[in-house]
């Protein structure tokens, strides 16, 4: 564990039936958390959203910085297959379509994800975006911490339709027009690499690095690890590496 810390500013391994956590590196540190932030709005949309709703994107959706699903202006989804391209490429543009329909706007969807959090016990976490760029507001920085992002998958992974979604090694679908097709490939790797793995979510900015939080599950125990800040470019298999040796631990 001494080692990971060489290459993660914070990391947290919880038991998530329990919420126990079982290993700390500056785990209560407020710090980025990139595209990881995306679980979360993932099982807000599930919770408060329809599936068969329709999402027209708007300019503001549209002009999202990529990874995009490079979604025009007025162009209508349905809120199911976006949040594929959500969790399985990790689209901002999507991301702000979903905010936008199922909370009003991007601010009261970040009111929504705020309020989650503190249900479920996270004590030190912001969300000002619901795709992780990085932001900062009047009370703070878009950030969390290593164990509140780890309770907060813990939380995620009881949703069997998450489970489903972050499960799925490819999915295509259409615009409501018809007129254009989409394909969406899922880059958690960690779901090839160890037995029981159930889900996870990558994320990378120039100010958070590369994160990532996933679920495994062995027995009857299910462990969550979150990592923030694990390695910068050319850095990017750090995550991977830290990953399986505290899920080992666990």
């Amino acid at each position: 564990f001494i080692d990971c810390m060489k290459t993660a500013a914070a990391a947290a391994l919880i038991e998530a039936n329990s919420g126990k956590l079982l290993l700390s590196g500056n785990s209560n540190s407020r710090l980025p958390m990139a595209s990881t932030t995306k679980i979360m709005s993932c099982v807000i949309a599930l919770e408060y959203g329809l599936k068969e709703m329709t999402c027209t994107t708007s300019a503001y959706a549209a002009s999202m910085p990529d990874v995009q699903l490079n979604a025009k202006k007025g162009e209508t989804f349905t809120l199911n297959d976006l949040l594929y391209s959500l969790m399985l490429e990790s689209h901002n543009d999507s991301a702000v379509a979903i905010a936008e329909h199922v909370g009003g706007s991007v601010e009261k969807f970040a009111e929504m994800m705020n309020e989650k959090a503190k249900e479920i016990g996270c004590e030190h976490t912001h969300f000002i975006t619901p795709n992780g760029l990085d932001a900062k507001d009047e009370t703070g920085s878009h950030g969390t911490t290593a164990k509140d992002l780890a309770t907060i998958m813990s939380y995620c992974i009881k949703n069997d339709t998450f489970l489903k979604i972050t499960q799925t090694k490819q999915y295509s679908f259409q615009n409501v027009e018809r007129s254009r097709n989409f394909t969406c490939n899922n880059h958690n790797a960690f779901l090839q690499m160890m037995d029981g793995a159930l889900s996870g979510k990558t994320g990378f900015t120039a100010d958070a690095g590369y994160c990532y939080v996933g679920a495994l599950k062995r027995g009857e125990r299910t462990f969550v690890v979150s990592l923030l800040a694990c390695g910068w470019p050319n850095n990017k298999s750090y995550k991977w590496a830290d990953t399986r040796k505290l899920m080992e631990y666990g």
